[in-house]
């Protein structure tokens, strides 16, 4: 009760020097760093968008029940042991970091982010990589351009099978637990080899063609000989 008393405190005093007196006008809160244990609920701030809170003692979130329109939410650096149904809601969030945290009931912390179709920016930790694809394992680049995660990993994620070079047959990934539809250049890549892969999948298809100019007759050639010309083959290559 302590804790959400403070927090309480550190939210008035920060309202007060930025002059907010309505809690419509509040559309972003930075109490980051400040050794909170615990958060009052923040649904009065129906317009916040951006919450820092990074760098404290929270060990669970039961305070963004209503806050529907966050769409930054920073988180690293705290306590947390579950988020089980605490996020699942802020189906607008754009960037969510959850990295250093003590997170252990993994295959839930995946399932939480599913309905985050805007996400953009996802930090967690290296065990919460390898659970997404021991969970959505079937198509690697499904995974790698939904997450983007603080470590760079050099061991194949998923014994026993062979790396298999990434298909795409739309703008959305394929399967059923696809994390992210929309992709911008925000997203991070810590391997230069997957950062390569996607800006070449972002490129414009190219397509030329071309004939062997060798089994194409000279004018002289064309006089001199009766049979008929064979039909050339064309040639289209295609590259991006």
């Amino acid at each position: 009760m302590a804790g959400a008393v403070r927090s309480e405190q550190v939210i008035d005093d920060q309202l007060k020097k930025c002059s907010i007196k309505r809690n419509v006008d509040v559309s972003e809160l930075y109490i980051a760093r400040k050794g909170l244990t615990e958060v009052i609920d923040l649904s009065r701030f129906k317009m916040l968008r951006y919450l820092w809170l990074n760098h404290n003692k929270l060990r669970k979130i039961t305070f963004l029940t209503n806050n529907y329109r966050l769409s930054e939410l920073y988180l690293n650096n705290n306590a947390l042991v579950d988020i089980s149904g605490a996020l699942r809601h802020l189906t607008t969030l754009q960037i969510l970091m959850l990295h250093n945290n003590q997170l252990t009931n993994l295959e839930m912390t995946v399932k939480e982010l599913r309905e985050m179709t805007c996400l953009q920016v996802l930090r967690v930790t290296e065990k919460e990589k390898e659970a997404a694809f021991n969970i959505f394992s079937p198509d690697r680049a499904h995974i790698l351009h939904s997450l983007a995660f603080g470590r760079r990993v050099d061991t194949v994620l998923v014994p026993g099978k062979k790396k298999k070079a990434p298909t795409f047959k739309s703008k959305t990934f394929s399967g059923n637990h696809t994390f992210v539809n929309n992709l911008h250049s925000r997203t991070v890549f810590d391997n230069p080899s997957d950062a390569a892969f996607w800006r070449a999948m972002q490129r414009s298809v190219m397509q030329f063609s071309l004939v062997d100019w060798s089994k194409i007759p000279t004018s002289k050639q064309k006089r001199l000989e009766d049979k008929a010309n064979e039909t050339l083959q064309l040639l289209t290559i295609q590259f991006r």
